[in-house]
C-alpha cells in the first residue's frame, strides 16, 4: 500500500526541503486565463513554471484534448527545468489538485519516482505564512532520462474492456456522466459501463485530500477493492490524474489512467455512447 508521504507533502515540510528539491508550479485553468500569470505575480521560491498545455501534454487531436507528450520533447522540457533523476520533485497548482495531479502522474509515467503534490496547492502555501517570491531561478540543466511505462495507462480499448471486466470511473460530474450537459466536447454521455465518481468528492474544503481510509471507503462504494482491477476517465486525462492519485493513497497502486478521456472516445462514431 502506498504511504501517503511518498505521494503528498504538507507545506511545512516542503520548505524545510527546499534546497534539496526541484519545485514545478503548475497553475492552469481549463479555458484560462495562462497560469504563467500567477506564477509571475508570486511563486514559491525556486520553483519553474511549467505549461500543462504545451509542456507536459501533446498537442490536441485525434488523441484528445491532452494527449500524452512525445517522450523526446518531454525530457528536454523537463531537463530544462531542472529535473534531475535522483533529486525529488514537488509539483503544485491552485489548490484544486488536478493539474498538479496529471504533472506528477506525467513525471511518474516518465520514469521518475520520486514526485509528491503540495496538498492544498499555492492556497495552501500562502495560508501557512510561507515565503512568496517573483524572482525567476535559472536552474542548471537536469539530467532526466523519460522512459514511458512508469504508470498504468489506457487507451480507448482497454478503456471500454476495463468498464465490463473491471471499474471505470468517470471522474466528471453527475450532469456531464448522464449526458444533461457538456460544455466542453461535442458528443455527451460516456463509456458504457463506467460508473460514476466525481474527484470533486475526493477533496476536503480548500482542496486538501481527503484521509486514505476515507477514500478507500468511497472507492469501495463502487466497486473499487483489493484485487479489482481499475481506472479513470475524465474529458480529457486532467481531472482523472487527480482520481488516480486519490486511488494510490487509498493503496489503489495499479489504478490506470485513461490518458486520451472522452475527447478521445468520441473521435471514433463507431464506439458506443451511453
Amino acid at each position: 500500500m502506498a504511504v501517503r508521504s511518498d505521494l503528498i507533502v504538507e507545506p511545512a515540510l516542503l520548505a524545510s526541503e527546499l534546497s534539496d528539491t526541484t519545485v514545478v508550479d503548475v497553475r492552469w485553468r481549463l479555458g484560462g486565463p495562462p497560469g504563467r500569470d500567477d506564477y509571475a505575480a508570486g511563486h514559491l521560491p525556486g520553483a519553474v513554471f511549467l505549461d500543462l498545455d504545451t509542456d507536459l501534454c501533446g498537442p490536441p487531436g485525434k488523441g484528445g484534448r491532452h494527449p500524452l507528450p512525445d517522450p523526446g520533447d518531454l525530457q528536454r522540457v523537463l531537463r530544462a527545468a531542472g529535473v534531475r533523476a535522483g533529486r525529488p520533485v514537488v509539483v503544485y497548482d491552485l489548490g484544486d489538485g488536478p493539474a498538479a495531479a496529471r504533472a506528477w502522474w506525467t513525471l511518474r509515467w516518465s520514469g521518475h519516482d520520486a514526485v509528491r503534490v503540495l496538498d492544498g496547492g499555492f492556497p495552501a502555501w500562502v495560508a501557512a505564512g510561507l515565503p512568496v517570491t517573483t524572482e525567476v531561478p535559472d536552474p542548471a540543466p537536469g539530467d532526466i532520462t523519460v522512459r514511458p511505462g512508469g504508470m498504468p495507462v489506457l487507451d480507448a480499448t482497454a478503456a471500454g474492456r476495463l468498464a465490463g471486466e473491471g471499474v471505470l470511473i468517470d471522474v466528471r460530474a453527475a450532469p456531464r456522466y448522464r449526458g444533461e450537459v457538456e460544455p466542453v466536447d461535442p458528443v455527451a454521455g460516456h463509456i458504457p459501463g463506467a460508473v460514476n465518481l466525481p474527484t470533486t468528492d475526493h477533496v476536503e474544503a480548500g482542496g486538501r485530500l481527503r484521509s486514505a481510509e476515507a477514500l478507500r471507503s468511497r472507492f469501495a462504494g463502487v466497486g473499487v477493492d483489493q484485487g479489482v482491477r481499475v481506472g479513470a476517465y475524465c474529458g480529457s486525462g486532467i481531472t482523472a490524474a487527480h482520481t488516480v492519485l486519490a486511488l494510490n493513497l487509498a493503496g489503489h497502486a495499479d489504478a490506470a489512467l485513461y490518458v486520451g478521456s472522452w475527447s478521445e472516445w468520441i473521435t471514433d462514431p463507431d464506439r458506443p455512447v451511453a
